[in-house]
């Protein structure tokens, strides 16, 4: 794939979403690229990332807490709120094949994010608006908890 067609497929990804080109361009073109064979953790749950795993051939099961909760395809990221936010990942991602991906790692992203500050607030405000989003289901289900009168009551 080429850079610019790397860079698109970034666009994709959530995050990314209302980038610019050019600073995708950059991280597509500046990211290291790593091999994982099959079963390989790329991320590993309960421990800090410094990077985010962004798929181009292959896939990868997502675990949480033991149990497989879905796939990585080709233009899947990983890591990257664990990364951005400095917190333990929240799952292990395992290669099901051999699989190839662009690491983009915290500072490479820092770096993208100074020389192209719009960057930055692109991703800032998607990062705020799921946020946001988290916290208004927290809300609902706060209000479910109150109203019922046992669990068993509960309804989603």
């Amino acid at each position: 794939m080429s850079i610019r067609a790397d860079a698109e497929s970034l666009r994709l990804i959530p995050i990314f979403r209302r980038c610019e080109s050019v600073p995708l361009q950059v991280l597509a073109f500046a990211s290291e690229r790593q091999h994982f064979n099959r079963d390989d953790v790329i991320i590993t749950e309960g421990k800090r990332v410094d990077a985010a795993y962004f798929i181009l051939d292959g896939s990868a099961s997502i675990i949480r807490a033991k149990s497989v909760i879905g796939q990585a395809e080709p233009g899947s990221l990983l890591g990257e709120t664990a990364m951005l936010g400095n917190t333990p990942s929240t799952i292990t991602a395992k290669a099901e094949m051999p699989l190839r991906c662009a690491k983009i790692d915290l500072a490479l992203f820092q770096r993208v994010a100074a020389e192209y500050p719009e960057f930055g607030q692109s991703v800032l405000a998607v990062l705020s608006e799921r946020l946001q989003l988290t916290v208004e289901e927290l809300a609902s289900v706060r209000g479910l908890l109150i109203q019922a009168r046992s669990f068993s009551s509960l309804t989603v």
